[in-house]
C-alpha cells in the first residue's frame, strides 16, 4: 500500500486554551481531544487537527506535556514505516542521533525518536 511519508505531526505547547483558541480561529474548525497513549490517567493533554481519514496529507495533534516545550523544536513529525528499529538501525549508520530506540505507544503501535 502506498502512503504519504509523514503519519502524524505534534505541535507541543504550554497554554492548551490560547493555543486550541488560535488554531480552531485559524483553521474554521473545532479541535477534538484525543485520549494520549497511556489513557487518560496521563499527564498528556492531546487535541487532534480535524482530519478526513480519506484526505490527503497528515493530521497532527496540539500536545502539552511536562518537559516539552514550544517553540523552536517544539514540534514532532512521525514518519510512517513497516517497523521503526529498521529507519533506527538506517538512521545510526548514516549518522543519525538516536535519542530513545523503539518503543510502545498503545494503542497506537511503536515509534523511536531520531
Amino acid at each position: 500500500m502506498q502512503h504519504n511519508a509523514v503519519g502524524w505531526f505534534e505541535i507541543y505547547v504550554q497554554d492548551m486554551p490560547r493555543a486550541r483558541r488560535f488554531y480552531e480561529q485559524l483553521l474554521g474548525r473545532p479541535l477534538e481531544s484525543l485520549t494520549p497513549p497511556g489513557g487518560a490517567d496521563s499527564d498528556l493533554e492531546m487535541w487532534a487537527f480535524p482530519m478526513e481519514k480519506e484526505g490527503m496529507g497528515a493530521s497532527g495533534a496540539l500536545v502539552k506535556m511536562p518537559d516539552y516545550l514550544s517553540g523552536p523544536g517544539g514540534t514532532l513529525v512521525y514518519f510512517v514505516c513497516d517497523d521503526c528499529a529498521e529507519q533506527v538501525r538506517r538512521a545510526d549508520a548514516h549518522g543519525g542521533q538516536i535519542i530513545k530506540e523503539k518503543f510502545s505507544i498503545a494503542p497506537y503501535g511503536f515509534i523511536a525518536m531520531v
